[in-house]
């Protein structure tokens, strides 16, 4: 059965949107590549040198998420949006809202944590970085 990760693009941002994405989440990097170690760096521009080539960071068991900053004088433009969310399952109602409230924390509220008619607890919103999260604890048999 295929696996997915969840990649995310910023623009000079993925440092600061992990370290955040840490605190909430625990854990520790897995891996953290600046544009700065790739062969021809030093073509870039210097502003563009310490940029995230790659950063990943491991959440719960199985899942890995990961990112990198867009390199403009690459051609690279970021472009925010609403096509697509990262859905977190929790094991607990304490945990959804805990994860909830750090996430959303200087973000934009779309739908509060709440219990829905289709019987979780859900919630939904774009964090500070623009990201669409959706946190959901399933409904108990």
């Amino acid at each position: 059965m295929p696996k997915l990760n969840t990649y995310l693009n910023f623009d000079g941002k993925s440092e600061e949107a992990f370290t955040f994405y840490k605190s909430v989440f625990g854990g520790e990097f897995t891996s953290v590549q600046k544009m700065s170690d790739m062969p021809g760096a030093e073509q870039l521009a210097d502003n563009e040198r310490g940029r995230v080539m790659h950063i990943s960071l491991p959440i719960g068991k199985d899942d890995i998420l990961m990112a990198s900053d867009i390199v403009p004088s690459m051609g690279h433009k970021l472009t925010l949006g609403n096509h697509s969310y990262i859905s977190v399952f929790t094991e607990s109602r304490e945990e959804a809202d805990r994860i909830f409230a750090g996430l959303s924390a200087g973000g934009e509220i779309e739908m509060a944590m709440e219990d829905t008619f289709w019987g979780d607890y859900f919630g939904s919103f774009h964090d500070k970085y623009g990201i669409g999260w959706m946190v959901n604890y399933p409904k108990q048999d």
